[in-house]
């Protein structure tokens, strides 16, 4: 179309120059032939400025419109999706929260012993009323939101009640040692000799057991059940070692053995005595744990010393049987 346009005016412009040089100069008297062909020329490039097709006026416009289009379509697209997707948005973000394996944030991951721990502990408030039982523990763990069925949890049941308290005290008592073996590093306190300080730790040990005194006859049979007997062992030879340890003793020969086995001996039979004992604050259990302290420090000889260690632990297991036997389930003291 528009070579057709264009067609139309270059005809239009050769009859114009014909017409020019047919007419008498007197007709045109300021344009001469040159001055017609420059008159022409002009008319032609007016015209094709005036009559240009509105599709070559707008191209480029139009293109130039639809890029700077474009570019807004993306910047709006942009920011909607920043708005109307929340999930993308948080995924642009970092991750600073702390999510555990079970999914809770905020909360540590609790395993099954740590479970167990946590119910025996709040089954200790209940052994004044329901005694050293799995009732006691069923009360426990409802305590902390569980059911009672929780104590099918524990395999020896009232044994792992029993277990768990001692384990507590002796951990109580490591804690205690060890605060004190630090006071004397650091020149706060002074060190005690070694009858002293057995004493002293054999007695912190056992006032652990007063505020359950009236049941501990009980869980002290619950030990001497032989499904219990290992762990009540290794119990007591962890408390053992942990007095001598902090009582500065490093022997590496026999009297490693025997000084630990004389220890035991001495902690059965004054822990039986303090459970019959009625004297104000235990009085007759603490002069019976010094004058059995004494009898180990001022052994001469190693052999002297094995005897009286043997004759200690059988006494105290004898005794022990015995005591038992005639203590469980009856309060005997006046």
């Amino acid at each position: 179309m528009a070579s057709l346009l264009r067609a139309v005016r270059a005809g239009r412009v050769l009859r114009g120059l014909g017409s020019v040089a047919a007419a008498p100069t007197a007709a045109y008297p300021t344009c001469s032939l040159r001055r017609g062909f420059q008159c022409a020329a002009l008319r032609l490039q007016d015209e094709t400025k005036s009559d240009k097709p509105p599709s070559s006026s707008s191209s480029t416009t139009y293109h130039e419109h639809y890029q700077a289009h474009s570019a807004e379509q993306d910047t709006a697209a942009a920011s909607q999706g920043d708005s109307s997707d929340p999930g993308a948005a948080e995924a642009s973000r970092p991750n600073t929260s702390y999510q555990d394996q079970s999914g809770e944030h905020g909360e540590e991951y609790e395993t099954e012993e740590e479970l167990q721990a946590r119910i025996l502990t709040a089954s200790l408030e209940f052994v004044h009323l329901h005694g050293w039982s799995v009732e006691a523990i069923a009360a426990g763990a409802e305590t902390l939101g569980l059911s009672s069925a929780s104590t099918g949890m524990f395999n020896s049941g009232a044994g792992d009640l029993v277990l768990h308290f001692v384990a507590q005290c002796n951990s109580q008592l490591a804690e205690i040692l060890a605060e004190q073996h630090k006071q004397i590093q650091l020149g706060q306190a002074e060190p005690k000799k070694t009858a002293d300080f057995l004493r002293d730790a054999v007695e912190t040990r056992l006032r652990m057991y007063i505020p359950y005194i009236e049941t501990w006859p009980q869980a002290m049979s619950i030990l001497l059940l032989p499904h219990n007997i290992p762990d009540s062992l290794k119990h007591l030879s962890t408390l053992v070692d942990d007095i001598w340890y902090y009582a500065g003793d490093r022997s590496t020969d026999m009297n490693w053995y025997t000084k630990r086995a004389a220890l035991t001996g001495i902690y059965n039979t004054t822990e039986l005595v303090m459970v019959q004992d009625s004297s104000p604050d235990f009085q007759d259990t603490w002069n019976f744990l010094d004058n059995r302290i004494q009898d180990v420090v001022n052994m001469a000889t190693t052999a002297k010393q094995v005897q009286s260690t043997g004759e200690a632990v059988v006494q105290g297991l004898v005794g022990a049987a015995i005591t038992l036997k005639n203590l469980t389930g009856v309060n005997q003291r006046r």
